[in-house]
């Protein structure tokens, strides 16, 4: 019975949290957290930047400048200026754990908030895909063995429930590449969604021909990587 009480206690709270997460816009996530960890939490350990970018004075050396991949005096190819100016990358590259961690937490407020949909999304498939999976013969068979019931979940349940979820991760993986315009705008950062609109507004065709295709590119690579994990995850499927 107290199994049970506990199971339920878990199912009511994920399908409660998955549905907050799915019906709370996500401007009012990013500006509530903002407000939260940024004015509220300020003076504590909890305190997070309220913005996308590094602290202001912060000087950041590019790692082809440190590798020496550049000749003094000699313009950087856009490509290595694109890759350092991707912080957390050029953090690892140059070893600069100072970088590193300023960079991680002026990102923390933004991707909790263009992710809690997602998750809300994956938690409330997992959960509905997962309880399909637990009333069929071989889960009941696996318990009627005396398996444990967190091997009859995990081994039997789950990875035969993985087939929509990884669709449901792979669709939202394509979205969150396409931009997050609000969430860019909220946090200033200037990414994707935002370079797109401000293209937009603009007329900037070309801009919005290329990001176009490199958004179409994407999904097609995902959608594919997915299609692969099925004849992984499903012994069944054969790809022919």
């Amino acid at each position: 019975i107290s199994a049970y009480r506990r199971n339920t206690t878990v199912d009511i709270g994920t399908m409660l949290m998955a549905n907050i997460g799915v019906s709370v816009p996500v401007f009012w996530l990013g500006l509530m957290r903002a407000y939260i960890f940024g004015v509220v939490l300020k003076d504590t350990p909890f305190a997070l930047p309220p913005s996308g970018r590094l602290p202001p004075g912060m000087s950041v050396i590019p790692f082809y400048e440190q590798w020496g991949l550049v000749a003094e005096g000699q313009t950087p190819s856009t490509l290595l200026v694109f890759l350092s100016r991707l912080n957390i990358l050029n953090a690892i590259l140059t070893l600069n754990g100072e970088l590193l961690l300023a960079a991680l937490r002026h990102l923390a407020l933004p991707a909790m908030a263009v992710g809690t949909i997602p998750m809300a999304i994956i938690a409330r498939m997992t959960r509905s895909s997962v309880l399909e999976t637990l009333g069929q013969d071989y889960v009941r068979t696996a318990r009627a063995k005396g398996l444990r019931e967190m091997v009859v979940v995990l081994n039997h349940a789950v990875r035969n429930a993985l087939l929509p979820i990884v669709t449901i991760i792979g669709l939202n993986f394509g979205l969150l590449v396409s931009g997050a315009v609000l969430t860019e705008t909220i946090f200033g950062l200037t990414g994707v969604g935002r370079t797109l609109v401000d293209g937009i507004t603009s007329r900037d065709y070309p801009l919005v021909q290329g990001f176009t295709v490199v958004v179409a590119v994407s999904f097609v690579v995902i959608n594919l990587l997915v299609d692969i994990l099925y004849g992984y995850l499903d012994p069944r499927i054969r790809l022919r």
